[in-house]
């Protein structure tokens, strides 16, 4: 038998699926189809307005997992999933079928609370991440129909059906997962934007730009390095300085609003408190990356806030309040 001829053959036609030497293969292909394609637009559309208006509250907030720190959704789909494959499993095992058939019943329950909380962050995506989503939902809903049929099918004792039932169901939501992890890794969906600026601006003081190029009261651009980074002059004198790309989606916080001492993103809503970045609300589940703020002459100067640090003054620097530097001419 020609081994080597077979593996050659397996080899070249993964090739033409998977991503390889030769290029991005077909699924990556149909991916970005998907992500540039505005055919499902309206669909996307009405399918958000109606997650939006939904009234959750602050309960949107704990289905974000601004409480985690991370997003929810990826912890929840554990359940379900764990419970699918486990039934599978015992589908193989004789004298198993009852056990597996509760193990399909409870990845039912547990796959409506992941739903919610993926839908919830599924309506705060960029447009192409969130036509990627629809597929990742298609495919999880028909997993979840396929399962509700293996789990009715095994109670009126027709175990043999349900198992087929089920490996349908698990053929489904196994390719939900594979979009879904496209989503994550490929499309940065949930990922937190900021996570780079303390590395990208380095350690150390450096010039963000003159006092005259902030005017008191409204958000201003400026840049460290490469970095972008906004800059509050408050109206008592105080600079405040925080990453600039919101570390949602990566919103232009410098465009947002200043609302009782935090900046609300343009974007998708996320507030953050000026004086340490923290995430106040969501959708964001990250902190904004912030600044500690001295003037030198009439330069703005900032370095990187470090966490759990003491703020503290020295030589002709000014005052230091909760990292942040009063103006001594204010």
């Amino acid at each position: 038998m020609d081994t080597s001829g077979t593996w050659d053959r397996l080899t070249c036609a993964l090739g033409t699926v998977l991503p390889s030497d030769a290029g991005p293969g077909r699924v990556l292909r149909a991916m970005d189809r998907v992500e540039r394609s505005p055919r499902a637009d309206r669909l996307v559309d009405a399918a958000r307005a109606a997650v939006r208006a939904v009234p959750l509250g602050r309960g949107r907030d704990v289905l974000h997992g601004r409480w985690l720190g991370h997003p929810l959704h990826p912890l929840m789909v554990q359940l379900p999933l764990g419970s699918w494959m486990s039934a599978a499993v015992l589908d193989l095992v004789p004298g198993q079928k009852r056990a597996a058939q509760v193990l399909v019943g409870v990845g039912l329950v547990a796959a409506l609370p992941a739903a919610v909380a993926g839908w919830t962050d599924w309506a705060e995506l960029r447009r192409p991440q969130m036509r990627v989503g629809m597929v990742h939902a298609a495919a999880n809903a028909a997993g979840v129909a396929l399962y509700a049929v293996s789990f009715a099918a095994r109670a009126r004792g027709r175990f043999a059906r349900g198992r087929l039932w089920g490996l349908a169901g698990l053929t489904a939501v196994s390719v939900g997962g594979a979009v879904g992890g496209h989503m994550a890794f490929r499309q940065a969906a949930g990922a937190n934007h900021a996570e780079h600026v303390p590395d990208a601006v380095g350690p150390g003081w450096h010039a963000v730009g003159d006092v005259a190029d902030f005017p008191a009261g409204r958000p201003v651009r400026g840049r460290l390095g490469d970095e972008p980074v906004v800059v509050v002059h408050e109206v008592s004198g105080t600079f405040r300085v925080l990453a600039d790309r919101c570390s949602h989606m990566g919103g232009p916080l410098s465009e947002g609003e200043l609302v009782d001492g935090c900046i609300r993103c343009p974007w998708h809503g996320s507030t953050f408190r000026l004086a340490d970045g923290w995430n106040t609300t969501g959708p964001a589940t990250a902190p904004q990356p912030a600044f500690e703020t001295r003037v030198s002459g009439t330069r703005v100067e900032a370095r990187i806030r470090q966490t759990g640090k003491a703020d503290t003054a020295g030589g002709d620097e000014g005052p230091v309040e909760n990292g942040s530097t009063r103006h001594p001419l204010s």
